[in-house]
C-alpha cells in the first residue's frame, strides 16, 4: 500500500470507518454522524461497473463514502485510484496496484454532488493517485462542488505533484524508510529520490501536510526510525505519524514503539501521532 493508500483498507464500496480521534479544524465525528443520520440520503453510493469502461476512463478503483480517518479533522469521501508502480511488501491494497477502472467516475461525481453540505472534503487515495493522468481534471471537478481536496501519495511522480499542488488543501505523504531501506520496501531502484523531491515541493509550498511511515522494527529498527524522524524535523516537517505495521487491518501490533521514542517524537514535531 502506498502513501496513497488510506488507513481505510476497504476501498471497494467498503464500510466507512468513523469515530477515530482526529485533530484539526473539522467537525467532531459524533456530530458528523448525527448530521448524516438526520439528513436524507439523496443517492446510494455507486457500485462497481459490470461492463468494461472505455480505455480512457479514469482508473477509479474504489470509494469510501464517509471517513473520519483519511484526513485528520475532516469528514471526507475517499476516491481510490488503481495503479501503482511500487510493490511495497506490506501493502494491504494489492488489488489497487494494477490499473483498472472498476467504478465510473461520472457516477462517483454525481454521488459527490448529493453529499455537498454533508462532507467537508474528498481525498484521492490509492494505489498511487498521481498515476492517473486525468487526476487534475478530477480535482477540478471536486473543487467546483465546493469540497476541500486531499491527496495521499508516496511521492512517486514529482512533476505530476507540481501540476496539482496549487489545487490541494492537504497532503498525506508516505515516507517508506531511510535511504538504506527505501528500495527494499518499494521493490524499485532509486525510489527515495522522487519521494524526497516531492517532500521538498510540499515544504516549499507551505501546504498543510503530514508525513507518515508504516513501521515494523524488522524493516527499520527503532534507532534508524528516530534518526529518520530527526532528519524530517530538521527539514521542516511539522506533522509526523508512525503507523504500526499489522498483518491485516485491525490485527494486533507485532511490536510497539517504545514509550521513550514516542515521547521524543512528540517533542520533535508540532503534531505527532502513533496509530
Amino acid at each position: 500500500m502506498s502513501a496513497a493508500s488510506s488507513s481505510n483498507a476497504v476501498p471497494e464500496g467498503g464500510s466507512p470507518q468513523g469515530n477515530s480521534p482526529a485533530g484539526g479544524a473539522g467537525r467532531p465525528a459524533a456530530q458528523a454522524i448525527r448530521l448524516l443520520a438526520d439528513r436524507p440520503a439523496y443517492a446510494a453510493p455507486p457500485q462497481p461497473v459490470i461492463q468494461p469502461l472505455p480505455r480512457h476512463s479514469p482508473a477509479v478503483g474504489g470509494l469510501v463514502p464517509f471517513s473520519t480517518v483519511d484526513w485528520p479533522g475532516q469528514l471526507a469521501a475517499v476516491v481510490f485510484i488503481s495503479g501503482c508502480p511500487w510493490r511495497c511488501h506490506y501493502c494491504h491494497n494489492v488489488e489497487l496496484q494494477t490499473r483498472a477502472a472498476r467504478y465510473d467516475w461520472r457516477e462517483v461525481r454525481a454521488f459527490l454532488e448529493t453529499r455537498k453540505g454533508l462532507l467537508d472534503a474528498v481525498v484521492f487515495s490509492g494505489g498511487e493517485p498521481l498515476s492517473e493522468p486525468r487526476l487534475p481534471a478530477m480535482i477540478r471537478d471536486v473543487k467546483r462542488m465546493g469540497y476541500r481536496v486531499g491527496l495521499h501519495t508516496a511521492g512517486i511522480y514529482p512533476l505530476r505533484l507540481a501540476d496539482v499542488l496549487r489545487h490541494l488543501d492537504w497532503v498525506g505523504m508516505d515516507i517508506k524508510a531511510d535511504a538504506k531501506g527505501y528500495d527494499d520496501i518499494t521493490g524499485r531502484r532509486d525510489s527515495q529520490r522522487p519521494a524526497l523531491a516531492c517532500l521538498t515541493q510540499l515544504l516549499s509550498a507551505g501546504l498543510d501536510f503530514e508525513c507518515r511511515i508504516t513501521w515494523h522494527p524488522d524493516w527499520l529498527d527503532e534507532s534508524r526510525l528516530m534518526a529518520l524522524a530527526r532528519e524530517l524535523a530538521r527539514r521542516g516537517v511539522r506533522r509526523f505519524a508512525v503507523q504500526a505495521a499489522r498483518a491485516a487491518p485491525g490485527a494486533p501490533v507485532a511490536r510497539a514503539l517504545s514509550n521513550q521514542a514516542q515521547g521524543e517524537l512528540r517533542q520533535a514535531f508540532q503534531e505527532f501521532s502513533y496509530r
